[in-house]
């Protein structure tokens, strides 16, 4: 198993900190909090971290003052600036403090995490930022939901569900949900995935793509007053049990881990898709969303 990223999250607001460091958690870094600038000294001295997420405007020592005392004490420790309070000149003091980046709250997660992982390529290899690869910015595919053909569409509705409300959110950190189920044969042979409007779909797939006597049948039903009441909870209590092999579902294109983000571009473009199954050989290792992509545009361009 890979070693975890340690990653020390720094602010003085306490709901916010606590919320960064879950989310930090989910995305498998070894997440450390402080709650001052002083805080966050002692631990480096005692324990040194990979990447240090730190506010800049704290009560007692300021975000400045710790990131110039930390880079004293362990040069090799990257530092990111997190902050409501950014200005031209916080960000050139920050930079001239060698700072690894500075980013403005709110904050996407999947930014920070993309960022934490950046920084932490740079101080392993020592080497300058180069152009990411496909798994570099992917979605590993340990955090998606995953369900096979042979489940039913009330399990897959259950687990996507739990998936959702298990998300955790504030003003200040987002991190996007995953609105659809990875669904694999018994082989674990990848087969598609099955969204929210796929279930949506199934309600309405005997109106609207079945055969056209059918539904000329009823088209002139929705003018009594009771024509089309009940018909969406019969009809999703009737896909309650199906399996979700019965269903049609998205196949995306498929993209090598090893692949640069120029192929994916023109592959989005390409198939007007907005996200690609990631392969490593014949193994799905991860998802590549347009935001992923969004994500890393927006790296480069501000960088």
């Amino acid at each position: 198993m890979p070693e975890k990223i340690k990653v020390m999250m720094v602010d003085d607001e306490a709901r916010f900190r606590e919320t960064t460091a879950t989310l930090l958690r989910k995305k498998g870094f070894e997440t450390t909090i402080a709650g001052s600038g002083e805080e966050a000294v002692n631990i480096i001295k005692t324990s040194p971290q990979d990447v240090v997420v730190l506010d800049v405007k704290m009560g007692g020592m300021d975000g400045h003052v710790a990131l110039e005392k930390i880079k004293k004490l362990s040069p090799q420790t990257q530092v990111i600036m997190l902050t409501g309070h950014g200005s031209p000149g916080s960000a050139d003091n920050s930079r001239k403090l060698e700072a690894f980046d500075y980013l403005i709250k709110p904050c996407d997660i999947d930014i920070l995490a993309l960022k934490i992982n950046e920084a932490y390529a740079v101080q392993k290899t020592g080497a300058a930022r180069t152009e990411k690869k496909v798994k570099d910015i992917m979605t590993e595919i340990e955090n998606y939901s995953t369900i096979t053909v042979n489940n039913t569409i009330r399990e897959a509705v259950i687990k996507l569900m739990s998936s959702l409300t298990e998300l955790v959110s504030s003003n200040m950190i987002r991190e996007a949900g995953h609105r659809s189920l990875i669904v694999f044969d018994e082989q674990h042979n990848f087969v598609g995935i099955l969204r929210i409007k796929d279930l949506i779909k199934g309600a309405s797939f005997h109106l609207s793509t079945s055969e056209s006597s059918k539904t000329d049948s009823i088209k002139f039903s929705h003018v009594f007053t009771s024509g089309w009441d009940g018909l969406f909870t019969i009809q999703m209590k009737a896909l309650a049990d199906k399996k979700i092999g019965e269903l049609t579902l998205e196949a995306p294109p498929m993209i090598d881990g090893n692949a640069n983000l120029m192929e994916v571009a023109n592959l989005l473009f390409k198939t007007k898709r907005t996200r690609l199954i990631v392969t490593s050989g014949k193994k799905v290792i991860g998802i590549l969303r347009e935001q992923d992509l969004f994500f890393e545009i927006v790296n480069i361009i501000t960088r």
